[in-house]
């Protein structure tokens, strides 16, 4: 049966929901953050709370045997003292835990020092400092439910795969539904997603530009993140341990993507296939031999050349091919909305190294807000937009449309050298250092680039998945 999962306790179910959450993003009855209302992420974030005991090694389980009895005794055995020895125990049981983990522990004291100075010489702002490091933790929980379910608990992972599956064609067939209600235009579909989305795209009046499938996520441009950031790495990771599933996640990415470009779903969907297109070929590709490596690159020129054809009959890439960052205004955005946290961390060398603390983008906006404007200027932009933004922007509407813009203004060079390095050690601690991982960290690091931390669930599988997958190729 493909959904005959196994549930070891009732906290299971968070994780197999959390599962079915991962396409439902954009949604009314999510929570909110900048752009989207994502549910899976705080899901996972509960799970691996209620679930804490299962991060633990196996030699610092409670019921693990040996000493952990002998402890439990002693603590029975001496009354007044029971407490204090609970908290020694617990402290030790940290302490070997951190000793086993030393590199995320030195990631996470880092980042959270950097956040402290930043706070200490730019203020604080409680609530979006709550929401920022909230994110990091449930992306941190999103690799943690992967371990508790499948390596602690021992959950079969293919019903795993058939629930992503069926709810992954469930939103294609929900675009399907309302490409078809915009082209009849029916009403009753229309009005229904209109109050269903967050911010909907599939009325004609929408002011994010209607008319549009928006599947179940938060913006129809956001298909990329999904069927690259979470569906072709789980491909790759099942292509020789369960082809049946890799071919149906192969027919699934491929038929996802091609219908977004032929329903009109947006640009973002074009440039992101031809990227994992690219990266495809490169990985799959034996290049030391001379006639695979023929095919390969005729097969990139290929993917090239329908680059090229994508320019010409797409407005917005022609436009912004034809007149560079100007030719598109949320191409032009993307800069401008960064360039006021770049320049403020140019102008405070101590907020460049250490960042200005999570939650004060803002601050940090209006700190290089005039050097934006005159730089844009100087760049021959017109700086109208820019600087009507940088003045009218607070703590609650601030956003930057970029991660790595976001990560550096938050928790400096520091900060992001220690994420970096994380990665790399882990990484290389698993000894997964291969082709395939190499283009899967370039894909992770374009998706970041294109969808800003909405591509939140690509790191954690990315860390997760090359941590139990040593030999990918």
């Amino acid at each position: 049966m493909p959904f005959s999962i196994i549930i070891r306790d009732r906290s299971d179910y968070l994780f197999y929901l959390a599962l079915a959450m991962l396409p439902v993003d954009g949604t009314v009855i999510g929570v909110y953050m900048p752009f989207w209302t994502p549910i899976s992420p705080w899901l996972f974030l509960l799970y691996a709370a209620v679930n804490w005991r299962s991060v633990l090694p196996d030699s610092l389980m409670i019921d693990s045997s040996g000493d952990d009895s002998d402890t439990a005794e002693s603590i029975k055995d001496t009354g007044a003292n029971a407490i204090p020895d609970m908290i020694l125990n617990a402290w030790s049981r940290l302490r070997m835990m951190v000793e086993r983990n030393p590199s995320p522990t030195a990631a996470a004291i880092i980042i959270i020092g950097c956040s402290c100075v930043g706070w200490i010489t730019t203020g604080i702002h409680p609530t979006q400092a709550l929401n920022s490091l909230l994110a990091i933790a449930a992306a941190v929980s999103c690799a943690l439910s992967l371990r508790i379910a499948i390596q602690r608990k021992r959950l079969p992972w293919r019903p795993m795969i058939n629930i992503l599956l069926a709810v992954y064609w469930l939103a294609f067939a929900v675009g399907v539904i309302q490409r078809v209600a915009v082209s009849l235009d029916i009403t009753v579909i229309r009005d229904y997603f209109s109050h269903l989305m967050s911010r909907e795209y599939i009325t004609a009046d929408s002011k994010w530009g209607g008319n549009r499938p928006q599947f179940l996520f938060a913006e129809p441009s956001y298909i990329g993140m999904h069927l690259f950031g979470v569906l072709l790495p789980l491909y790759w990771l099942l292509r020789r341990r369960a082809p049946d599933l890799a071919y149906n996640l192969a027919a699934l990415i491929i038929t996802f993507a091609v219908g977004a470009v032929v329903m009109g779903a947006g640009t973002r969907i074009v440039l992101d296939s031809l990227v994992a297109l690219m990266l495809v070929i490169v990985m799959s590709t034996a290049w030391r031999q001379r006639d695979a490596m023929k095919r390969g690159l005729l097969r990139l020129f290929g993917t090239v050349a329908l680059g090229i054809l994508a320019v010409a009959l797409n407005s917005r890439l022609s436009s912004i091919a034809s007149n560079g960052a100007a030719g598109d205004g949320s191409f032009f955005a993307r800069i401008w909305q960064s360039l006021g946290v770049l320049c403020s961390m140019a102008q405070h060398p101590a907020n460049l190294l250490f960042g200005f603390g999570a939650g004060n983008l803002s601050d940090a906006t209006h700190l290089g807000a005039e050097t934006a404007v005159h730089a844009l200027r100087s760049w021959e932009f017109d700086p109208t937009k820019a600087d009507q933004w940088y003045a009218g922007i607070n703590p609650d509407s601030m956003f930057t449309m970029s991660a790595y813009t976001s990560f550096l203004g938050e928790f400096g060079v520091i900060g992001f050298a220690a994420l970096v390095a994380l990665i790399i050690e882990r990484i290389t601690h698993a000894h997964a250092w291969n082709k395939t991982t190499v283009c899967w960290l370039l894909l992770v690091a374009y998706l970041y680039v294109q969808f800003e931390g909405y591509a939140f669930y690509a790191l954690p599988l990315l860390l997760w998945g090359c941590g139990k997958q040593p030999h990918l190729d």
